[in-house]
């Protein structure tokens, strides 16, 4: 993958089981992305997390006012059994190094929560690259959507659903994502949220017919 060009990153777990079933676990994968985004991490999340709360809220506050980065998270959704992930690479290899640690990471998080050993991603992730403006914001939409065209939440739910980057366009959520390549196409927050919602029954379609196809 080449360095400053974006790309959209999917995978699934295996079997398509749930690898993200309760809030604990939905809070610690976006922590996970959030903390594994740089490349000058001093320790694993895991560690970290053992140190006393003012410890690491210092080291967390250092990394992200100095830190380097693999990677610029433009948008994400997190779903019972899959995420996507819109991403800039900044650093060689940045992207695959990033999904290797978010992946590495939650795994053994999950599995001793779970009491369970080996893999819950299926293999290699995929990644497809962005090629120009109008599939840059498209593919935003379609992450962003994502839970809804799925059957996972109702259309009214799509603006507070927690595990996925529109919030944060929103203004509702502080988060990590690197906003404004997607926000400078839109003269207002307004105009975004409308862009995103006029697809969401169209996309619920799309969904019912590839399922019809499949069967």
């Amino acid at each position: 993958m080449v360095n400053n060009e974006i790309y959209h990153v999917f995978n699934r777990s295996i079997e398509q089981k749930p690898i993200f079933t309760e809030k604990r676990e939905w809070d610690r994968a976006l922590l996970t992305l959030d903390y594994y985004r740089f490349s000058d991490v001093f320790t694993s999340l895991s560690q970290l997390l053992q140190l006393e709360i003012d410890k690491r809220n210092f080291f967390l506050s250092q990394l992200k006012q100095k830190g380097r980065k693999l990677v610029e998270i433009i948008s994400y959704c997190l779903m019972p059994n899959h995420y996507h992930l819109l991403l800039k690479q900044i650093r060689d290899n940045g992207i695959k190094e990033f999904i290797s640690n978010f992946s590495n990471s939650y795994t053994r998080y999950f599995n001793i929560k779970h009491n369970r050993i080996g893999p819950i991603f299926q293999g290699y992730f995929k990644a497809v690259r962005i090629e120009d403006t109008e599939q840059l914001i498209h593919v935003c939409r379609y992450i962003h959507i994502n839970p809804v065209v799925s059957a996972f939440i109702g259309k009214n739910e799509l603006a507070e659903y927690p595990y996925s980057s529109f919030v944060e366009y929103l203004g509702k959520k502080n988060g990590f994502c690197d906003k404004e390549i997607i926000l400078d196409y839109f003269s207002s927050i307004e105009k975004l949220k409308d862009f995103t919602f006029d697809q969401v029954d169209y996309g619920r379609k799309l969904e019912r017919i590839k399922h019809l196809i499949h069967e």
